[in-house]
């Protein structure tokens, strides 16, 4: 096997001659699967004549019938290869007796919108591709589904879908992309935009970043959203054990579909279904993987989603009791030195479960149709790690360089949640990624109601070392709780600013954000939460290790609990909301009914 081989993408056209794969078929004796639509079918004749009329034979019509539905589309890296993946799984599906059907739903890059109002839709995205696979699998019953995505709202779509749906249900990852040069990602370019625009940094420096940092298809090689909720869907049982971040060149994720498109013929068989794998346990242990990770902050708006669609409550409280207790094992960006690439060949999701086993419930069952301790252990009988760590040593090394050892780590957790006067349901920050200096911060609020507006402000050098900076009005029901990498990036790449001022919102960050950045902000402003109530000049304290956010005076003077109170009280009887911009169609709706972002943000129908 060449593990480096360049993969070309399939012609569509080409996607002929499927019936030839019958004769690779593995035995087994045959298929004993009813399949669901044929009393349909014979109640309306039509439903044949149509799947004739394209690459439908007489014996497909009696076949178990499989939807395959993938994000694929020219939207960005994470999905332009997808196609190819659902070929893949068609493979599979017909080498043990089904019919295959492909369905798209292209997704949209969080990249593509940053700092204009298309970030405005990134997260009301997840909920249309979750109706619009509801609705591919309601227009005749499916005997099982294959979803195939590898991006931030592509993969909580794909699996609220699933949960609501309830068969037999895999889900592939899409794999990570390949390294750019001297360990750079897709964000690199993202990064030196502020310096570009204040000509700290060259022409020249921009485009080879441009040209050399994002060298393949697969999600973006940091530990941001994507990344994370590809561990998220494997660590929940329901991506095949090792499949999250394979590289997307290598011939290995291939066959992760080609086996993905077998086993879902299995678990049809079996009648396998979603909610026999999406229980608590499953997503407590997704969340312990998550702390030991340094997952993104907005799997905390993923999770719940997600579980809310089983009836399954996952509270900020979750979270914050496993991170208390479940060590932080990675040495991956943002957060790290390496990418994700080293990762899966560190031994990815696999690997973390191993090490943190002894909190895990071992016995949860998985997509594979075994529980999580039968996966580790097959994985090892069949030499997963061993394979996967020789392709390590090509880059010189060591495993526990990239996933440390839970023995030989002692910090807890990479997520804590901060309560206090300005955020009693609470608020989100990735310590894992804040300088030691940091986590304890006090200084006075400087207050925007837009995220543009602070975002100028720090690039016209208006920002003063330790101040407080608030963006609010950007939670789910204020804007639609757009994603602020490119503040956070102008922040963090400041050099008087970067160790010394912190950002605070009701909306939320890139997972590939670092520094004081406390997000989610529960209630959001447009809800009336106190963060709507904060002036400029008011003195603001984070305090991470006490999990505190806390308005701690007024301004600029210091003053006790209760007469804090006592003002903001007062500033509540006056507030009322402001005039944000009109919006219509679909951000209109989503903006009406965006559940809170500690629920999820999901809609509330």
């Amino acid at each position: 096997m060449s593990p480096h081989r360049s993969v070309g993408k399939v012609n569509t056209a080409l996607h002929v001659g499927f019936h030839k794969i019958l004769s690779l078929s593995e035995g087994g004796g045959p298929m004993t699967i009813q399949q669901k639509a044929k009393t349909f079918r014979e109640n309306w004749l039509q439903i044949d004549t149509l799947r004739c009329g394209m690459d439908w034979s007489e014996e497909d019509l009696e076949r178990p019938q499989i939807l395959i539905d993938d994000v694929f589309g020219q939207s960005h890296p994470g999905s332009f290869h997808l196609d190819t993946l659902s070929h893949e799984i068609s493979k599979g599906v017909y080498q043990k007796g089904g019919k295959p059907s492909e369905f798209h739903v292209t997704d949209i890059c969080d990249g593509w919108a940053m700092g204009h109002d298309g970030m405005n839709y990134i997260l009301l995205s997840r909920e249309i591709i979750c109706e619009m696979v509801e609705v591919h699998a309601a227009v005749l019953p499916w005997d099982g589904i294959v979803l195939v995505s590898s991006c931030d709202k592509a993969i909580p779509a794909h699996l609220m879908a699933a949960a609501r749906i309830n068969i037999p249900t895999i889900h592939v990852p899409g794999g990570s992309a390949r390294l750019g040069p001297d360990m750079t990602s897709s964000v690199k370019s993202g990064e030196m935009t502020s310096g570009y625009k204040q000509k700290r940094v060259l022409k020249e420096e921009i485009r080879s970043s441009i040209l050399s940092c994002d060298p393949s298809c697969g999600a973006c090689q940091f530990m941001g959203t994507a990344s994370t909720m590809q561990c998220m869907s494997e660590a929940l049982g329901m991506a095949l054990p090792g499949s999250a971040l394979v590289p997307a060149t290598l011939r290995e994720i291939y066959r992760y579909a080609r086996k993905a498109g077998q086993k879902i013929l299995e678990l049809t068989e079996k009648g396998v279904r979603v909610s026999d794998i999406l229980t608590r346990e499953a997503f407590l242990n997704a969340i312990k993987v998550h702390a030991a990770i340094g997952g993104s902050t907005n799997a905390l708006l993923h999770l719940p989603a997600i579980a809310h669609e089983m009836n399954i409550e996952i509270t900020y409280d979750d979270f914050e009791k496993v991170n208390q207790t479940v060590s932080y094992l990675t040495n991956i960006q943002p957060s790290g030195k390496f990418l994700t690439e080293l990762f899966w060949f560190a031994g990815g999701v696999p690997r973390v479960q191993w090490e943190i086993q002894d909190f895990l419930n071992l016995n949860v069952l998985t997509i594979t149709g075994k529980t999580l301790k039968e996966n580790l252990e097959d994985l090892q009988r069949e030499g997963f790690f061993e394979r996967n760590e020789g392709w390590l040593r090509n880059y010189k090394v060591d495993r526990t360089e990239v996933i440390r050892s839970a023995e030989n780590t002692t910090q807890k957790g990479s997520i804590a949640i901060l309560k206090g006067n300005l955020a009693p349901e609470g608020a989100v920050v990735k310590f894992s990624a804040v300088t030691q200096e940091m986590l304890v911060h006090e200084g006075p609020a400087v207050v925007f109601d837009h995220e543009e507006e602070a975002l100028g402000a720090i690039l016209e050098k208006k920002i003063k070392p330790g101040d407080a900076i608030f963006i609010r009005y950007e939670g789910p029901r204020g804007t639609g709780m757009p994603e602020m990498l490119a503040t956070t990036e102008a922040l963090i790449t400041d050099p008087l600013l970067s160790k010394s001022t912190a950002l605070i919102t009701d909306g939320r960050y890139s997972g590939a954000t670092r520094g004081p950045c406390v997000g989610h902000v529960c209630p959001e402003a447009a809800r009336g939460g106190p963060i709507a109530l904060v002036e400029n000049g008011d003195l603001i304290r984070i305090d991470i290790p006490q999990r505190r956010l806390e308005v701690i005076g007024i301004q600029g003077v210091r003053m006790n609990p209760e007469k804090v109170e006592q003002i903001l009280s007062e500033r509540k009887r006056h507030w009322k909301m402001p005039i944000l911009p009109s919006r219509s169609g679909v951000l209109k709706r989503y903006l009406q009914s965006a559940a809170p972002a500690s629920k999820g943000a999901y809609t509330e129908y």
